[in-house]
């Protein structure tokens, strides 16, 4: 038995899914003439409160647009130094839209109103133009971590105040959801775009989206053709979103559970300095100084438990739809040994 914690992208589609998708009615996408897309757009947009949202073969592509359609060269994206749009998509942000990113020395991924304030450029034209704030929720690097909506409200204030346009990279936003018992809806308000993904805590194997008002959407599409993201028959994709959406939120609970207990036994060895807070579905914890990592790693390999190293001593395990009970029984007492 292989127990593989390295991400919820992992996952594979549930038998369920894949009749459901083999069923889907399809057309050219690129005609826009794919109903299933269509109706998952529909649905996407309207779970949001936004009037525009468009299907995108990954998040990194989506949040790429996103910073595409906000700013133009030369300008410069507040955001936290863990964010994923800066440390994993690969410089996209100076080679796609030519911009800058501002980083916050943040908590956890997680940043203030009064630090936003702080890091907007002033108007002098040797500076770069401040033109967008970027949020991550959940935060990756960050253990999983929520943001507090009411500090997310504040954010956007000092964004209303300074013109500026504020973006989320939401790819595991269901989590979040389902922990603070929050509504898609709420971050519509806030938010100028959003994008979300399908391919990692709801079991689909491809997709993202990336919504928003028709103001700011215009060109998403061209932008998307300009970035080689246009599908044809996309519709076999769209409709495990559709499934995912109908099926696989509420059950997020189960993986949130799951990477509370790994935590709790995580903190009981004496090998670990340290774990971050669990809230939803990744435990991130660091390795003591006197613990070799790659030992330490190669343990867990030998015993078909797969986990990814972030840097630093830090290790992280993402649980997720395919995690099953006995797999984690398997790992619980795995733990325990070590």
């Amino acid at each position: 038995m292989i127990i593989d914690l390295r991400s919820d992208t992992v996952t594979k589609p549930s038998k369920d899914m894949l009749e459901v998708m083999m069923a889907a009615e399809v057309g050219d996408d690129v005609f826009r003439e794919d109903t299933t897309v269509n109706t998952l757009e529909k649905q996407i947009a309207k779970m949001f409160g936004k009037q525009q949202a468009l299907f995108f073969p990954s998040g990194t592509m989506a949040n790429q647009t996103a910073l595409k359609l906000h700013t133009s060269p030369g300008d410069q994206v507040i955001c936290d130094k863990y964010a994923h749009i800066y440390n994993y998509e690969s410089g996209g942000a100076s080679f796609n839209s030519g911009v800058s990113c501002k980083l916050i020395d943040g908590n956890r991924g997680m940043f203030t109103a009064k630090q936003v304030e702080q890091a907007i450029n002033p108007e002098a034209y040797y500076y770069s133009k401040t033109s967008l704030v970027e949020i991550e929720n959940t935060t990756n690097k960050g253990g999983g971590a929520c943001w507090s909506f009411d500090e997310i409200k504040k954010i956007k204030t000092v964004c209303k105040n300074n013109s500026l346009g504020l973006h989320l990279d939401g790819a595991r936003l269901w989590n979040a959801l389902v922990v603070k018992n929050e509504t898609a809806e709420q971050y519509g308000k806030v938010f100028d775009t959003i994008s979300v993904c399908l391919s990692k805590g709801l079991g689909c194997p491809v997709g993202s989206l990336l919504v928003g008002d028709t103001d700011i959407m215009t060109d998403a599409l061209r932008v998307r053709k300009i970035f080689g993201g246009n599908m044809r028959q996309a519709g076999y994709l769209a409709a495990a979103g559709l499934f995912a959406l109908d099926n696989n939120i509420d059950r997020l609970k189960e993986d949130h559970f799951r990477a509370k207990e790994i935590e709790n036994a995580l903190k009981r060895l004496s090998k670990i300095k340290s774990v971050e807070t669990v809230e939803t579905n990744i435990v991130v914890f660091e390795l003591n100084d006197d613990v070799d990592e790659s030992l330490f790693l190669q343990k867990l390999i030998d015993n078909n438990i797969y986990i990814i190293s972030m840097g630093g001593r830090k290790l992280r395990m993402v649980t997720h739809l395919d995690y099953t009970n006995i797999m984690h029984e398997k790992l619980m007492s795995f733990i325990n040994l070590l």
